[in-house]
Formats: C-alpha cells, structure tokens, sequence
C-alpha cells in the first residue's frame, strides 16, 4: 500500500460548502454593483469576466493565469482601462467580497480534519481552481474557518499558470510542492475536475455533500461519501 504524505483539498464545495449556482450569482452580482459606477455595464463586465475565466481554463502555461485574464480583459476594455481600474477589483475582494459568504455554507468537519492531519504530520495542500486572486482565496478560507497557515501552498490566479481539469495544473502543484503524485490523496467534490487527478497517480476521493457531476458519471469507480465516509477512508490509510 502506498504511503500517503500529503492531502490535497479543493476548496469551493468541499471545504467551504456552496451551489455554485448561487455563489456565482451572488458573486457577480456584487462585482456588477460594485463596477457600475465606473462606467461598466453590467452585464458586459459579468460577460467579460466569464470570458476571462475561459482564458484562464485554457491557458497553455505560458503565463499566469493572471497574466491570462487581464490579457483578454485588456482586449475587451483597452489596456489603459485594464491598468487604471485594477485597484478597483482589489477594493472589491477586500470591501465587498465577504457579503458573498452568505450564499455559502459552513462545515465544523472541515476545521477538524485539518487538525487532524497537522497532528499526524501530514502536508496539507489547498488545491483550489485558480481562477481567483489571493486575497480572494484567503476570504473563501476564512469563510470556511481556515487560513493560509493551514497550508503548505495553495493555488491561486498569481502563482498557477493552468487550471482545472487540465492534468499539467496538478502537474504543477506536483513540482511546487515537491511531491510525487504516488504519496498524494486529492480530495475534491467535482468529478471532472478533480479525480483526474488520478492520471498523476493520485489517489483521489470524492466528497459528495456538494456533488457536481456534470457528465453522470458512475461514482462507484471513485471511493465517496461525505465528511464522515472521508474521515474512515483516512483512518484505513492510518492518516
């Protein structure tokens, strides 16, 4: 049986419980709000942000995935408009995003099993899609009763130049950290996303309570359950 050094934890839906659906639009909602009284329409800053985030699922590791979405930003609004309204996206993640918490959940479970790896010596990793920003990263965490010091690493749109599903993000969260995919268990609660990681070597675990499973696929090829099921697949492991 393979040794398991380090847990690899998705955030949106497993750690911090969320319909994405209402995340989302509580999210934009907030953004739209925040941005139109600089001059932006609503719905083609919402546009525009979505389309960003594709540029980002997409990007071939050339650049960051900050450098990734300002890029297309830039195209839609000029470069001029991307450079003197950054600030203004950073005020929102510090001010505004927090309202957004209430369209998401909150789980004690999540705290305690951080614990309980710190307390085995087990490396912990937040390996969330990094489409966000720092300091939007460390709100969610904070939503979900965490922080940064909880973690050897975490991904965000800064420092990942790939994004979920793409295996070379993995990849990449792989060479960060040191690690081999062989000593890792990733545990996430989106099929697609993140038991791919299993084409690293990975074993993966499937957190069900805030299941996405776009394809219907059959979840009997993956261990599952909830925070309890998760909580005796590690205990089987010795973690």
């Amino acid at each position: 049986m393979k040794k398991i050094t380090t847990v690899l934890f998705d955030l949106d839906g497993t750690l911090l419980p969320m319909d994405q659906e209402i995340f989302i639009k509580a999210y934009f909602g907030g953004l739209a709000k925040r941005l139109a009284p600089q001059g932006y329409d609503p719905k083609e800053l919402i546009d525009t942000v979505w389309a960003g985030t594709v540029a980002m699922v997409k990007n071939d590791g050339s650049v960051t995935n900050e450098v990734a979405f300002w890029k297309y930003f830039s195209q839609v609004y000029s470069p001029e408009k991307a450079r003197a309204d950054y600030p203004l996206f950073e005020a929102f993640y510090r001010e505004d995003f927090d309202k957004v918490a209430a369209s998401c959940g909150h789980t004690p479970e999540a705290r305690a099993l951080l614990d309980r790896l710190h307390s085995k010596g087990i490396r912990t990793v937040l390996a969330t899609n990094p489409l966000f920003p720092s300091i939007a990263t460390e709100k969610r965490m904070a939503w979900a009763g965490l922080s940064p010091s909880d973690f050897e690493f975490f991904t965000t749109y800064e420092n990942s130049s790939y994004c979920k599903p793409n295996p070379a993000y993995y990849r990449e969260v792989l060479s960060k950290i040191g690690c081999r995919g062989e000593e890792c268990l990733m545990v996430g609660n989106d099929v697609g996303e993140d038991m791919i990681a299993q084409k690293l070597g990975m074993e993966v675990f499937l957190l069900t309570d805030c299941l996405i499973n776009k394809h219907g696929e059959d979840l009997s090829a993956y261990p599952h359950g909830g925070f309890s099921e998760l909580n005796s697949y590690l205990e089987e492991r010795g973690l």
